[in-house]
């Protein structure tokens, strides 16, 4: 589980915007989100991991809280103490933030499995998410392993050990334990308890004695008796040292020297020796929580009882912890959608899936939970999140300031980071499946990637810790794979979430570790040549005066390889965009679902029967949208803070091309969920002028299809808000997109710039019009089309619409098919059709609409100085009322405006021009509307065309008749068929 010691880190947003070509104006900051704030300075992450929750907290939060204990009447240092650690506990971190912020640390935590076993005991010291034993029915908490094994020999303390993998919940449950103290629901037979971040003290360079060290950190605690010395008072205290991998404990007699005396000046590694050896205060206990690796750093007889943390082992306190994050997401109030996607997630996990090994470490429940909410919960009132960011904050909270020591352990300049390490180990092995189609892997290409060219004992013994702390926790087995191959014992490994081996080689391939050997060369000799060109230039200068000119030319050619290696550098850089551009849009992963589905399948599982894809054929659409998301400056900072430094020059050349190939890419006409993808590649990027000049070429955004999501539609609405206002779309096509009336509030912004608005075969009701009322009636309103066909919006959403109609001065098509009207809405629309100048065509086919009320509006459009057609076939028609319709539509006098009445496929005794529009509106529809219906309505139209074929003498007119019968028949054959095989109704 996330390391809670960030503790105030929340407050610390990252809101820097883009340099060079990548930084955009003022007024482009605004149009990504209004509600942003102002920019804050964000501190060094290994003092941001420890100043945030203890140390800044004297400088911000402290004065609040002195205030308010300098007000109480109760001056009891203890008791100041647990308020304090209170105030400092209970924050919750930005990460946190995001669920809805209506939970506190009580609601949010869920108790992790722990066993009380010694690391040689069992098989190792790993646990099987799966395996069943009646060991792990007994989980001790950690308050239990003190009151049940409280030490009574020789008056001393206890020693526990707590260790577990990365991301088990080690801290989150030294967390909740002390905030249970400072409540006095558990530890209570310790009045003082003293928690330590070791990463913390590992920093402390300046020697001070048990007591300065306590009153550094904690300064009321200064003048405790608990911690003088004297008696057996320290019996009731408990030390807390969290995170002991990070020190260098060294518990031999000759480097940490003896004492008993808590005023004595010592390193602040020398202390915690002597506390763990029991000659400094040795009544106290101690409390220290440690990864795999760092086990034997405390020798055995120094610790009293050992406890392994092995995290969510069943699907049980998974759920648990799910739906404590993602149930509530209204104040106190269950959300359905939650409650629907916790019940996915728990059929997911019962399956014993790959997900479910991968949730058997609380940080990637966390993942977990925070990739759902920004998928289905995004609020256009929260600040901006991206998938990249989850992602890149995700692994800070993990691995934030760590190194590795490449030589000399107290050589901080022969120190690399952690994360860098990874990318150039793990990413490795990432970027090779992305590129080959596999993801997964075997033990000999673990070897061959990771550790593969390692010689010296130091190399070894850093692999050694990298595979038990960190390879363990990117890398799990893989599941299917293991099901299907029984009799071999080769064992394949999978990424834990698929999304991470996409995100590490996106990032591999950005911080630019993806070098040809030239390169490699160029940059190594560049770097020499560059340090001695400066010397080089001052002795050349002495001695041309003696060297023949052509022989100092020769010379002078090697200031020119520091240029040849920025020419390589900027090919390079280009070489990225490029094959960003090229994942984007290859034509293989055209028919796939968008990138955001496939996300969510990957974690909720896909239901009903799919079709099995093979590693080789495995697609990597979201590498490229890593790879753009990765370029944003806020995510570029995160990365510092990691060390992986991506340079603003890298961004600029890396920008220069890709906006060459998205230009170039989205003239072509993209299936809708290619171009979904590039619209969150876009977002993700978060660079608002790249963003509109890109869709500067785009004439027509067709989605049709697509499921929207709140994501989706806050990516769509975000990208053409950054758009000028003169920008306009021929087309936004939304039809088939399961927009419901929120989402529709969602895309508000995105109506403003387009002439054709296609709303078609949604989830609209009347109450939706409201909102497309208020859009016709914007003064600069640009909808010149709009279609609701099959939404049912009933004579009420109607009226709604009706009230635009004085306002309004661009609407010229309205399509109001099957969206449930009746002769009441027909009236009204024929009696305020004269309050808007501009309307051409009509569409109320396929409603309620009967002979008096479709007359009605036939003689109100005749009378409208610009409609010239009104749809109402599959109406409630008579075969009187269509002859009547007939008659109306024709002019009365000679030069009369003419209305086409579309009332049936024959006109009269004559076939109606428009016989193909109708018949092909009914094919495509028919097995999503009413089958009955549609029947009746087809065999009438055999009955008109029967009868006007025998009206006419004509041999080509008859000839006629015959194939627009042919045509009917089809479609009604095609119906019965579909209604044969129970074929369920798919609208297109």
């Amino acid at each position: 589980m996330l390391s809670y010691w960030w503790g105030l880190e929340g407050e610390q947003n990252v809101e820097i915007w883009e340099d060079d070509q990548n930084r955009s104006s003022e007024k482009d900051k605004i149009l990504w989100s209004s509600k942003r704030q102002a920019p804050k300075k964000i501190p060094n992450l290994y003092t941001e991991k420890w100043i945030s929750l203890f140390g800044s907290s004297w400088s911000s939060s402290s004065c609040a809280v002195r205030l308010y204990c300098s007000g109480a009447s109760n001056t009891d240092p203890i008791e100041i103490h647990k308020h304090k650690l209170m105030l400092w506990f209970n924050h919750l971190p930005q990460e946190e933030k995001q669920f809805g912020g209506y939970f506190s640390p009580e609601t949010m935590h869920v108790e992790p499995l722990i066993l009380e076993k010694r690391p040689e005991e069992g098989e190792g010291s790993s646990i099987s998410p799966y395996r069943e034993s009646a060991s792990v029915s007994i989980s001790p908490t950690v308050d239990q392993l003190f009151h049940l094994s409280q030490s009574e020999e020789h008056g001393r303390g206890l020693n526990v050990l707590l260790y577990g993998a990365v991301g088990t919940g080690k801290s989150t449950v030294v967390r909740k334990l002390v905030l249970d103290w400072c409540s006095g629901s558990k530890l209570s037979q310790f009045k003082l308890v003293v928690p330590f971040s070791c990463e913390d003290l590992c920093r402390s360079s300046k020697p001070m004695s048990l007591r300065d060290l306590v009153g550094r950190k904690y300064m009321h605690l200064r003048r405790t008796p608990f911690l003088s010395g004297e008696g057996d008072q320290a019996r009731e205290v408990l030390f807390i040292f969290n995170g002991m991998e990070k020190m260098k404990l060294d518990f031999r007699i000759g480097s940490s020297e003896l004492c008993s005396d808590p005023n004595e000046v010592l390193s602040s590694e020398a202390v915690v020796v002597n506390l763990l050896r029991k000659y400094l205060l040795p009544e106290a206990s101690i409390l220290v929580t440690t990864r795999l690796s760092a086990v034997d750093r405390i020798p055995k007889k120094y610790v009293g009882r050992y406890a392994q943390i092995c995290g969510f082992n069943d699907p049980d306190r998974q759920r648990a912890y799910f739906t404590s994050r993602l149930l509530l997401q209204s104040r106190g109030k269950p959300d359905k959608e939650a409650e629907s996607l916790i019940e996915m997630l728990y059929l997911n996990l019962q399956r014993e899936s790959q997900l479910a090994a991968a949730c058997f470490l609380p940080s990637y429940c966390w993942l977990t939970c925070a990739t759902l909410h920004f998928l289905h919960f995004t609020d256009v009132k929260a600040p901006i999140r991206t998938l990249t960011g989850i992602y890149t904050s995700f692994l800070r909270l993990n691995f934030g300031g760590e190194v590795m020591a490449t030589g000399s352990m107290s050589s901080q300049e022969q120190q690399t980071s952690l994360m860098l390490y990874v990318v150039r180990t793990v990413g490795k092995l990432a970027f090779d499946g992305v590129t080959s189609k596999r993801a997964s892997f075997s033990e000999s290409d673990l070897e061959q990637w990771i550790g593969g060219k390692t010689k010296t004992d130091e190399e070894l013994r850093q692999l050694a810790v990298f595979r038990t702390d960190v390879l363990d926790f990117f890398l799990v087995p893989c599941v299917e794979y293991n099901r299907i191959v029984t009799e071999s014992s080769e064992k394949r490994y999978v990424f834990a979430i698929p999304a991470m081996q996409e995100y590490l080689s996106a990032l591999y391939v950005v911080l630019g570790e993806n070098k040809s050997a030239l390169e490699k060369v160029t940059k190594e000799v560049s770097d020499i040549v560059g340090q001695t060109s400066e010397d080089l230039s001052s002795i050349m200068n002495i001695l041309s005066k003696l060297i023949p000119f052509r022989i100092f030319a020769i010379f002078n050619l090697l200031k020119l390889f520091p240029k040849l290696f920025d020419r390589l550098s900027a090919l390079s850089k280009g070489r990225i965009a490029n094959t960003m551009a090229a994942e984007m849009f290859r034509s293989e992963d055209s028919y796939n679902e968008d990138v955001l589905d496939q996300v969510e399948q990957s974690l909720l599982g896909v239901q009903g029967p799919q079709l099995k894809q093979e590693a080789d054929t495995k697609s990597f659409e979201l590498y490229p949208i890593f790879m753009g998301g990765l370029l944003h400056y806020g995510n570029r900072r995160l990365l510092d803070q990691l060390g992986c430094d991506i340079k603003s020059t890298t961004v600029a050349q890396i920008t220069r091309t890709l906006k060459k190939q998205l230009i170039k890419e989205s003239r072509k006409q993209q299936p809708a969920t290619e171009l979904m993808d590039l619209l969150l590649l876009l977002y993700e990027f978060q660079n608002p002028r790249l963003t509109s000049e890109v869709l500067k070429s785009v004439k027509v955004v067709n989605l049709s299809t697509v499921r929207m999501t709140p994501l989706k539609c806050f990516v769509l609405s975000s990208v053409l808000d950054c758009t000028p206002s003169s920008f306009l779309l021929d087309e936004l096509n939304l039809s088939s997109c399961h927009i419901t009336p929120d989402l529709l509030s969602m895309l508000w912004p995105a109506f403003h710039n387009t002439h054709c608005l296609n709303l078609q075969f949604n989830r609209l009701d009347s109450e939706s019009c409201i909102l497309l009322r208020d859009l016709l009636l914007e003064p600069n309103c640009t909808v010149k089309t709009l279609h609701l066909c099959d939404n049912l919006l009933s004579d009420r959403g109607v009226t709604h619409l009706l009230d635009a109609l004085p306002g309004n001065k661009s609407l010229q098509k309205l399509s109001l098919m099957h969206t449930g009207l009746g002769d009441g809405a027909a009236f009204e629309l024929a009696e305020r059709l004269s309050q808007h100048s501009g309307l051409q065509e009509l569409n109320v086919a396929y409603n309620n609409i009967g002979d008096s009320a479709a007359l009605a509006l036939v003689d109100a459009c005749r009378e409208h100085p610009t409609i010239h057609t009104v749809h109402l076939y599959l109406n409630q028609l008579t075969d009187v009322g269509k002859q009547s319709l007939h008659v109306r539509g024709v002019p009365q006098e000679k030069n009369g405006r003419r209305v086409k009445a579309l009332a049936s496929v024959t006109e009269g005794s004559d076939i109606s021009e428009d016989w193909h529009p109708i018949l092909s509106v009914i094919g495509k529809n028919s097995l999503s509307w009413e089958r009955e219906r549609i029947r009746e309505q087809l065999l009438v139209f055999l009955k008109d065309l029967e009868w006007g074929r025998k009206q006419n003498q004509s041999f080509w007119k008859r000839l006629h008749f015959h194939r627009v019968e042919r045509m009917v028949r089809r479609t009604l054959r095609m119906l019965e068929k579909g209604s044969a095989t129970g074929t369920k109704p798919v609208t297109k």
